[in-house]
């Protein structure tokens, strides 16, 4: 399994001044802009990369950490069978990603995802 990229996720009500703080003071790029998220990438490093989220748009809880695989299924199975806690279970959504959230030891709420076609 390959990890391509691990995205921490921030959770605030302030997404328009976030924008702001990561784009025009940390210079961040503008990445994904969905309304209820909006990703930030690293000039010349594309997957260095922060996102600021209102709520998860389908998902019961805010994933801490967002962790992109090449084989997001093989994961899950490799979650079941090690009967890893997963509190969202596979899904494809309609924003062209399938994941799950599983949560760590620590208590945080990883999103491992990978996109879909």
């Amino acid at each position: 399994m390959t990890i391509r990229r691990v995205v921490p996720n921030i959770e605030s009500g302030k997404i328009d001044e976030s924008k702001a703080f990561y784009g025009d003071f940390l210079g961040f790029n503008l990445a994904m802009d969905m309304g209820w998220i909006v990703t930030f990438a690293a000039p010349g490093n594309p997957t260095a990369q922060i996102s600021v989220l209102r709520a998860d748009a389908t998902a019961p809880v805010h994933p801490d950490i967002s962790i992109e695989v090449d084989n997001v299924d093989a994961l899950y199975a490799q979650a079941q069978e090690q009967e890893i806690e997963i509190i969202y279970p596979l899904t494809d959504e309609p924003w062209g990603v399938r994941r799950f959230f599983i949560r760590d030891p620590t208590g945080k709420i990883i999103n491992v995802l990978g996109h879909t076609g």
